[in-house]
């Protein structure tokens, strides 16, 4: 009995999706400075923020152009290299380094990868409910009057950032650091890095993933 191939698209952003989920944690480690804008001081936002836009975009891309079962299937399938990642690290970080490795370098190694397991089940739930609430509005949307791509990625983009940064912020850090201090300057700066880079990422995936269909056909 055959079975359907997956489209040459499918496979590149499905590809492209795993190696997003495992460097997102990696680049949440570090706070970077985003603005000053006029009287509105400089805002600090975790970098991680540039891949997770990566993901919005290649599910929405995947939604556009495979359905919003193929898309749903793989934010599900993404816990696979999340998980398999995130094991990794802890057993790296508890080996041994080597006698040569100086003391800095292990510092800084440890301090980049050495999320606790509360950051990470935070990070894992944040994941799980953003991204299946971008399908679920990417694809509701379609059917509205227009269902401009572009329009729905960033209304999806904007509302799975908002759902990430709540869930992640209170899990993370209630109980242990000022919740209401840290969420709106993450949120007011992922809006704003949203509304600008979702579109467009959106677009060009589609464009590429459409013409790779193209030319294997």
């Amino acid at each position: 009995m055959s079975t359907a191939q997956p489209s040459r698209s499918l496979v590149l952003l499905s590809t492209f999706y795993g190696g997003m989920i495992c460097i997102a944690g990696v680049l949440g480690s570090k706070l970077v400075a985003f603005g000053p804008f006029g009287p509105v001081p400089a805002l600090g936002v975790e970098a991680g923020i540039f891949a997770f836009i990566l993901l919005v975009a290649a599910s929405s891309a995947i939604a556009e152009t495979s359905g919003k079962d193929a898309a749903n299937r793989q934010v599900l399938l993404g816990f696979v290299p999340l998980v398999i990642s995130m094991i990794l690290i802890r057993i790296v970080l508890a080996l041994p380094p080597a006698p040569f490795w100086g003391e800095e370098q292990r510092a800084g190694f440890d301090i980049t990868l050495n999320q606790t397991s509360r950051m990470m089940i935070a990070g894992m739930i944040a994941y799980a409910a953003s991204q299946t609430l971008n399908v679920y509005v990417f694809t509701k949307l379609k059917s509205a009057p227009g269902g401009f791509l572009w329009l729905r990625g960033m209304i999806a983009g904007v509302l799975s950032q908002v759902v990430d940064t709540v869930i992640f912020i209170t899990i993370a850090f209630i109980g242990v650091a000022p919740v209401m201090e840290i969420m709106p300057g993450q949120l007011i700066a992922k809006i704003i890095l949203s509304t600008v880079l979702t579109p467009p990422l959106i677009l060009g995936m589609v464009a590429i993933a459409k013409w790779t269909d193209r030319k294997a056909a």
